[in-house]
């Protein structure tokens, strides 16, 4: 079944495929091909699961007993390529697991 924990996780993978794919891909076909089709594409996703997973991790803080560091090591996370996978990896799936 999906648990809140679950779809917080899912989130998290979606936000950092859609974060890789705007800066990697995206940004430079717009910058070095002059196409911003991509970026547009991709922008809006983006930002909706960027929202979703910092409104999440709000939702998840109290329940999940995250002090001060480990709260702020998840939202940084978000703005850090690649950062919501070690934060899965460090932090969400030892609940799941265990």
């Amino acid at each position: 079944m999906f648990s809140f924990l679950n779809i917080f996780r899912i989130t998290a993978l979606l936000e950092g495929i859609s974060y890789i794919l705007l800066l990697f891909i995206a940004t430079p076909i717009k910058y070095i091909l002059e196409d911003p089709q991509y970026v547009k594409l991709l922008g809006m996703p983006h930002g909706l699961l960027f929202i979703g997973y910092v409104i999440m991790a709000f939702m998840l803080k109290k329940e999940l007993n995250w002090d001060r560091k480990p709260f702020g090591e998840i939202l940084l996370a978000a703005i850090i390529p690649f950062g919501t996978f070690y934060i899965d990896k460090k932090y969400l799936k030892p609940l799941k697991d265990g």
